[in-house]
């Protein structure tokens, strides 16, 4: 666990399993994502003791999507001081606790990582239901890094979202991108050709700094390195297709 600066104003902060994101305005915070269920503690650190400020400076909080490693935490930390949590509304019922995410369709490419992270006890932990403050469809502009656009990529899950900050240059991709020994459409998806199609819009913005789900961000440059990746992706047949 830990936080690490990526640029000014940018934050990754090391979870037990993933991680997350801080983007800083003035003295006001937005969260990206929130890790497993008991993460809220490595978050409050992250802001204490590393960035001394007070849990109140967290004004909202975004979740890419409803898996158990992004929005783990969103209730505990919502319940610090009422910062609204933002779900797009494909992925609202699993975060409030009312329905369960469908499970991904595996290829062969995902078999031995979905076995890893089974043994870790991750898919289908118990998480605690969160209020959703804020549904997203998409296509919003969000009052913080001079103005977020709310971009829908589903394929992931329904309600997979990135987050792009123009003015910045900046992507959080949640998992519909992933940087695991190279940039790649991410694993353990329900629809991966709707997720590749999101995969080739992302490549089409004008970034410099792109963070992901899981793996190291790139700090400069990740416009080539998205672009390289989705060009070069190579279709994963599904187990027993």
């Amino acid at each position: 666990m830990g936080i690490m600066a990526l640029r000014p104003f940018l934050y990754q902060v090391q979870l037990k399993f993933g991680q997350a994101y801080l983007w800083q305005d003035g003295s006001e915070f937005t969260l990206i994502d929130t890790g497993i269920p008991g993460s809220a503690e490595d978050i409050h650190d992250a802001l204490r003791y590393h960035l001394q400020r007070d849990t109140s400076a967290i004004r909202r909080i975004l979740i890419t999507h409803a898996h158990e490693d992004h929005y783990g935490s969103a209730a505990d930390i919502r319940a610090w001081h009422g910062a609204p949590v933002h779900v797009h509304a494909a992925d609202a019922a699993v975060v409030r606790g009312e329905a369960r995410q469908a499970p991904p369709v595996l290829t062969e490419f995902d078999k031995p990582i979905w076995e890893q992270i089974q043994a870790l006890g991750i898919p289908g932990m118990d998480v605690p239901p969160s209020t959703v403050d804020v549904e997203l469809s998409g296509g919003e502009v969000l009052d913080f890094g001079g103005g977020a656009q709310i971009l829908h990529v589903p394929g992931h899950t329904p309600g997979s979202i990135a987050i792009y900050l123009p003015e910045h240059k900046t992507l959080f991709t949640g998992d519909t991108v992933a940087n695991e020994g190279g940039v790649l459409l991410g694993v353990f998806n329900q629809d991966e050709d709707l997720m590749l199609d999101g995969f080739r819009r992302l490549a089409d913005l004008d970034v410099e700094t792109v963070c992901f789900g899981h793996g190291e961000p790139i700090v400069e440059g990740a416009g080539a390195a998205l672009r390289a990746a989705v060009n070069s992706h190579q279709k994963r047949r599904p187990i027993n297709a």
